[in-house]
């Protein structure tokens, strides 16, 4: 039991600062080198590390990043981000287009890549317009980070919930949709209100020319792919069957190179999911788990508001992925456990908003849009909690 807390405390605790003092370890070599130790001092055995494993969610992970990698090659997001843009004639419009187009994508499409796909072009498109682009980007990063609330392939947490939930689709779309829809509406209302010199002059906005590169066939193949794959979803096939099966038929083509595709996939997250797994299968064989779940029943986890906090709290100390799967063990162990996981769900995404650190998807807008605008800590903040703090209690309500 000392031996795999040891190595749970130490796997965390790089997750939570990032990379490891002095070496060069990030989060997913934590997360390997804390699986390979697992099996290393006889906690897990080869065998029992395997069936940790979820392939569910790392089926579902891997296929939509195929979907999306074809999309983003394509130009799709690209051509209706600029189309928005250029027909937003007023400064609140342009705020609320982006806000509008980042979550829906993100609802659907995993929300990293909207930030990688928005990011430059708001950029330029302020830079035209000489607007101030800190309200336009935060709002690239915290509308992605709502509207993924929404569905199960919104974000990769919302993906491991899915498969260890089994929720269907529709029932977490059902659940999580209206949340997500307000939430977008708050992110409008929160950064108008913060960046009044930028939109209380209503200036009208001249169309910026802006040229995106599309590759027609395999736009229309991929845009057929995707609503296809949207389709069976809410139909009720298993997510991620159709996922990887969409996956799989975009890349029966003669026109994209397969290592442009596969330079899309983010195979350190992948690698990152399956130690994080084997890590956790450790730690539940032990007492700990049992001990754990004793003490969270004390705080009343079955109930919205306590269990929102602490996902919340915990998401901002290690990421919302590794906050997850802590819960894992005893959520299934609660008297209504479908609504636990959806407000875990909602709770994990929302309260990455609360800083810069809480998402990844921050962490992308931040850094492509360094060379050219600084976001510092207290700036982000400044938007990110008030949005958090109003959008969780929109969730909480919502589901309690």
């Amino acid at each position: 039991m000392l031996t795999a807390l040891a190595i749970f405390a130490g796997t965390y605790l790089v997750m939570a600062l990032g990379r490891l003092p002095g070496f060069r370890v990030d989060r997913t070599g934590a997360a390997l080198i804390g699986a390979a130790l697992m099996v290393a001092a006889n906690v897990l055995t080869i065998e029992e590390a395997w069936a940790a494993i979820n392939y569910d969610t790392i089926i579902l992970l891997f296929g939509m990043m195929i979907v999306v990698a074809n999309l983003r090659l394509s130009g799709g997001f690209a051509v209706v981000g600029a189309w928005v843009v250029r027909h937003a004639r007023r400064p609140i419009l342009l705020l609320a287009g982006i806000v509008l187009v980042s979550g829906l994508f993100s609802a659907f499409f995993v929300n990293d890549t909207m930030c990688l796909v928005l990011t430059p072009l708001v950029l330029e498109i302020t830079r035209c317009l000489r607007r101030n682009p800190l309200p336009y980007l935060l709002a690239v990063a915290m509308a992605s980070n709502i509207g993924s609330v929404a569905t199960i392939t919104g974000n990769p947490q919302n993906m491991m919930i899915g498969s260890f939930s089994h929720i269907g689709y529709r029932t977490f779309a059902a659940a999580l949709a209206p949340t997500a829809a307000i939430g977008l509406a708050l992110t409008i209302l929160v950064l108008a209100l913060l960046y009044r010199d930028e939109f209380h002059h209503e200036n009208v906005l001249q169309p910026v020319p802006y040229r995106t590169r599309v590759n027609a066939a395999l736009l229309w193949k991929s845009v057929l792919a995707s609503a296809g794959m949207i389709a069976f979803f809410f139909a009720g096939w298993p997510v991620p069957k159709v996922a990887v099966v969409a996956g799989a038929l975009l890349l029966i083509t003669r026109r994209v190179k397969p290592h442009r595709v596969y330079r899309e996939i983010d195979w350190s997250l992948l690698v990152m999911f399956i130690g994080l797994f084997i890590v956790i299968a450790g730690i539940e064989k032990t007492p700990f788990a049992a001990d754990l779940f004793a003490v969270a029943s004390r705080y009343h986890l079955e109930r919205a508001l306590p269990l929102s906090l602490f996902s919340g709290v915990l998401s901002n100390l290690v990421s919302n992925v590794p906050a997850v799967l802590v819960f894992k063990g005893f959520i299934p162990h609660l008297p209504d456990a479908t609504r636990a996981w959806l407000t875990l769900a909602m709770s994990s995404t929302l309260a990455g908003n609360l800083t810069v650190l809480g998402s990844v998807a921050n962490l992308i807008v931040i850094e492509r849009a360094r060379r050219e605008v600084k976001i510092s800590f207290w700036e982000y903040a400044r938007a990110g909690i008030p949005l958090t703090i109003l959008s969780m209690a929109v969730g909480i309500f919502w589901l309690g």
